[in-house]
Parts: C-alpha cells; sequence; structure tokens
C-alpha cells in the first residue's frame, strides 16, 4: 500500500496537521502540493492500492476554488481518501462535504474524514501555536482508528457537518502589500499560488487573482509583506467572538 499526501498549504499549517495523521501510518510517503501552479496542468493518477490523504485550509467555511481546480486534475481510479479540512478556530462549516463531493468527482472513494484547528493565517492570534500538543495526541489517535479501517476494508458512507448547496464564497479580500523592507527578491512571486504577484515588480498586486492565503507574507525573508493595520483591527474584532473559545478536532469514520 502507498501513501501520499495531496496538501493544499499555502502557510504550512494544513501541512503540519496532514504530516501528524499519516506519520502514524508510515514513515515513507509521497507528497503532492497542490498550492504549486504547475497542477493546474499537471495530473497524478493513483490505483486501488493506493490511501491518498487529501488536505486543504478552509476559506470562509469553503474549500479554496483554487485547491478545487487541482484536485480535480488528479486521477482517483478508485484509491481510498482520508479527509483532512483545517481551519482557524472560527468553523469550517462546508468544508468538509464539499471537499467529500471533490474527491469523490476526481474517482476516489472516501473513507474517513478529519476537522482540525491550526493557527489562524491572517489572524494569528487565534489558535495560536496551534496544532499543539494536544491536537496531536488527538490526531493520532484518529490515526489509528482510521488505520484500523483501512485494514478491515468495511467501508461505510459517511456522515458529515455541512450543506448543500454549499455557502456563498467570501467576497471581499485582504490583500498583502509590499512595505518598505521589499528588495525585489523575487520569492513572493515565484511562490504564490495563483501568480497574483508580478515576477518584474512585487508591489504590484493583480488583486483579482489575490485569493488571501498569506503565503507572501508567511514565507518573506524579509518580513517586507503586511496587510493594512486597520484593515487587519477590524477583521480581527469580527472575528473575536467566534474564535475566543477553544475548538476541538473532530472525526468522521
Amino acid at each position: 500500500m502507498a501513501y501520499t499526501q495531496v496538501i493544499f498549504s499555502p502557510t504550512g499549517g494544513t501541512r503540519k496537521v496532514s504530516e501528524m495523521l499519516i506519520s502514524s501510518w508510515t514513515e515513507n510517503w509521497n507528497t503532492v502540493d497542490v498550492s504549486d501552479t504547475k497542477y493546474e496542468r499537471e495530473r497524478c493518477s493513483f490505483t486501488t492500492e493506493d490511501t491518498v490523504l487529501v488536505a486543504v485550509p478552509s476559506y470562509g467555511g469553503r474549500v479554496p476554488a483554487t485547491a478545487t481546480r487541482r484536485i480535480l486534475n488528479l486521477r482517483g481510479n478508485g484509491a481510498k481518501a482520508v479527509l483532512v479540512c483545517v481551519y482557524g478556530n472560527r468553523a469550517y462549516e462546508d468544508t468538509l462535504v464539499e471537499l467529500n463531493d471533490i474527491v469523490i468527482r476526481a474517482g476516489f472513494k472516501v473513507i474517513a474524514a478529519v476537522a482540525a484547528v491550526a493557527e489562524h493565517s491572517i489572524m494569528r492570534q487565534y489558535a495560536a501555536g496551534r496544532p499543539d500538543a494536544e491536537d496531536k495526541r488527538v490526531l493520532k489517535n484518529y490515526a489509528e482508528k482510521i488505520q484500523k479501517k483501512l485494514l478491515n476494508g468495511a467501508f461505510t458512507e459517511l456522515h458529515m457537518p455541512g450543506n448543500r448547496p454549499y455557502k456563498k464564497e467570501m467576497g471581499s479580500k485582504i490583500v498583502p502589500q509590499s512595505g518598505k523592507n521589499c528588495n525585489q527578491c523575487g520569492l513572493c512571486a515565484k511562490q504564490c499560488p495563483v501568480g497574483a504577484i508580478d515576477v518584474s515588480n512585487s508591489k504590484i498586486v493583480d488583486k483579482s487573482k489575490c485569493i488571501s492565503c498569506m503565503r507572501c507574507i508567511s514565507n518573506c525573508p524579509q518580513n517586507a509583506r503586511e496587510i493594512n493595520k486597520v484593515v487587519l483591527f477590524a477583521a480581527s474584532a469580527a472575528m473575536k467572538k467566534a474564535c475566543q473559545n477553544r475548538k476541538q478536532c473532530e472525526l468522521f469514520i
């Protein structure tokens, strides 16, 4: 049995959760990081002998549209899939049911699903430091339960929270900009999952392409990219009530 993680993880939180799970099954796994723009073109194929962990962040209670397109480029061919949605301690709403539908359309057989919390990618004070030691303990327990199901082959239809039709996608965006420390190294443009940053001048951002993933902020070696402080303060205040209590990981099996 071969194991692969298919991840959309611009700032690394989703990858952390994914690897906490998959490392309980094997020491050797493949990674398909659909944050990379090459997966708009490239297609990976799997077989019925494969187990694929498909992990995405929740953006406003939905699967990021970019991740949707690239996951649908995969050829599942009956491979077993474990779904993971990662959210910043607010709510994941329709993310799991949407991911379930996407993965089935791509030809996978869904056998389990996990919702987990990681540090919010924009308002980092929410779920700061997560996934933490307690999350790791819980996720290891989930992985053991999922592996037992994989081994006994008793696959039943999953029931998970969410609505169809899905909620509307986020309308407004928070678009990072270059600050005075920018030295035009070009790393943000090279690593942007949607090519929203001009490769010749990183101060130029195509707002219509930006998905507010915050990878450019997370990966900038000069800490030169930033969000407007007034916008960030307003967004943080709006989220405070929903994010103040610790949310727990969940398993659907």
